[in-house]
């Protein structure tokens, strides 16, 4: 495919370079959604063929998880080279077909890159650790050993272990935040710079509507190479790292977090700028800084479009308190900035099973999602409510759940295949045996079993999806949270020039009685709950929630 000079031409006015702001993004994770050619792995095809029950549950855009190739010792976040497609997932021309097909069906299309660190089988690793004066010999983080031949500081990996791996070659050691096959590319070369930003533009001229950047706060680290400092236990938690993991021991910012990476995103931010409607979101791993560098990456027009931080990835339920504090610690870290909110995704355990969640709430909390100010993400499977598959130990395939088992089971759980169909084996993934087996009680909850009945938890998504898109001040409008109600409940009110929404959660098992805040609030109906109101006031039921113009 030849690539397209249509980015340099003047922006369409007619356009919405604002498309991403408020927009419900899909999150795709390609080996476990659709199988195509019977090998037990999903691929490119595979979600062309499932486009269309994309697009009827409504979303605007859809994020795939890494197709590059790629050894797969991690899954494809180890790329071997970024502008090909892996054989598993299909070829370019299968990507150019999805693109053309989920344009054709009004669906955009985010994909994830992994740009703070490659595959150890890259070719630009490959010569880097061929000698110390190759033309590549800086483009990944080396250093020399420490007098006894210990790693030059403490740095941690997040899979385990010191984040530093000897090379026999170099007689050096290099950094790896991941695995040891996954080596940290050097940001402070201004030619691994230009190299990433080319690889983007390549997508880009494919047709890409954005992009997932993985692990955005990792890409500098600190040239002195000083340790971190420890964390004192008390301030330690397992947002980022399990809890057996010595990674929370330490407060990371000498490793990841430097200030040098604002300019680089700033050159990322302007690459994309040249296109008519690009996005892109971070992902911002961090247990101690996540709302603070969120602010910073998304403040003004000339970083990031939005990001994500981990205080709804974590393991503990949030309730009114909770939510109230995360969205008011989001408003003074970025006044300007823009939130990207997800309760799951393919890293954690899903959020039906990480809260205990029952029906009535995993319904409710959707709603809440739905209502926030701030783009939204839902992972593949949330939809239909499947919870966290149990694996047993001889089917395990993520090594960062091989290294803490049993006390860490890995990401497998939420990775597993999705459940099509309840009346075969493999749910309709697969003609030939899943690289994950697909969970037997995933089977009842098929997308066929709850294709026709409103009723269904994928109907409730459809319909909280087009509640959504019904009124677009939930999407793009100011938010104010309520006083004075109940411990249990939150409320908002969100606003813009052409309406005003009051939206309140019961997030309990109890019934509760809001008072309204002053003004003519007439409920809105199209989203599925019921509220007794009483004038100035509304009985809740429990996990319910109450929607009113005024």
């Amino acid at each position: 495919m030849q690539a397209s000079a249509t980015h340099a031409a003047a922006p369409d006015r007619a356009v919405d370079r604002d498309w991403w702001r408020g927009a419900v993004i899909y999150q795709i994770y390609p080996r476990s959604y659709q199988d195509s050619d019977g090998d037990g792995v999903g691929d490119l095809r595979g979600i062309i063929a499932r486009l269309p029950y994309i697009a009827d549950l409504g979303v605007d855009a859809v994020w795939i998880s890494p197709f590059f190739t790629s050894p797969m010792l991690d899954f494809g976040y180890d790329v071997s080279d970024y502008r090909d497609v892996d054989p598993m997932f299909g070829t370019l021309q299968d990507f150019d077909d999805l693109i053309e097909t989920a344009h054709g069906l009004g669906i955009k299309i985010i994909i994830d890159l992994v740009l703070s660190h490659t595959s150890d089988q890259h070719p630009w690793f490959v010569e880097s650790r061929a000698s110390r004066d190759n033309p590549k010999a800086d483009w990944y983080v080396w250093a020399e050993a420490a007098e006894d031949g210990t790693p030059p500081n403490n740095w941690l990996s997040i899979f385990g272990g010191s984040s530093w791996e000897w090379d026999t070659e170099r007689c050096q050691y290099y950094l790896h935040n991941f695995l040891r096959e996954q080596p940290d590319l050097n940001f402070h070369n201004e030619e691994v710079q230009t190299a990433l930003l080319d690889v983007a533009r390549f997508w880009l001229d494919r047709g890409v509507d954005g992009f997932r950047l993985d692990t955005i706060n990792f890409y500098f680290h600190d040239q002195l190479l000083r340790s971190n400092p420890a964390l004192p236990p008390a301030e330690r938690n397992d947002s980022i790292a399990p809890s057996v993991n010595p990674y929370n021991f330490q407060n990371h910012v000498f490793d990841k977090n430097r200030p040098e990476n604002i300019a680089f995103l700033e050159r990322f931010r302007a690459l994309m700028d040249e296109y008519p409607a690009i996005t892109a979101v971070g992902e911002v791993g961090d247990a101690q800084y996540g709302l603070q560098i969120v602010g910073q990456y998304t403040a003004g027009d000339a970083r990031m479009h939005m990001c994500y931080a981990f205080e709804f990835l974590a393991p503990e339920r949030p309730d009114a308190a909770r939510v109230a504090k995360v969205l008011s610690d989001f408003d003074a870290a970025a006044p300007d900035g823009w939130a990207c909110w997800a309760f799951s995704n393919h890293d954690v355990v899903r959020h039906v099973t990480r809260w205990g969640l029952d029906d009535r709430a995993y319904r409710l909390y959707l709603a809440l999602i739905l209502s926030l100010r701030g783009s939204v993400c839902l992972y593949q499977g949330e939809e239909l409510g499947l919870g966290e598959a149990e694996i047993g130990f001889e089917d395990l395939q993520d090594p960062y759940g091989i290294r803490f088992w049993p006390k860490f089971k890995g990401r497998d759980g939420c990775r597993t295949p999705m459940a099509w169909t309840s009346n075969s084996r493999n749910g309709g993934f697969s003609d030939g045996k899943p690289w994950l087996p697909v969970a037997t009680d995933h089977l009842a909850r098929s997308a066929v079993q709850q294709e026709a009945d409103e009723g269904s938890m994928l109907g409730h998504y459809r319909r909280m999806i087009a509640f959504r898109h019904a009124h677009p001040v939930l999407a793009k409008g100011d938010s104010v949270q309520v006083e004075g109600l109940p411990e249990s409940v939150l409320g908002l009110i969100r606003s813009d020039a052409e309406a005003r929404m009051l939206c309140l959660f019961n997030l309990s098992d109890r019934p509760a009685l809001a008072t309204l805040p002053d003004g003519d609030w007439q409920p809105l109906d199209g989203h599925g709950f019921n509220a007794d109101r009483q004038d100035r006031s509304v009985m809740l039921p429990a996990y319910s929630a109450y929607f009113a113009a005024g």
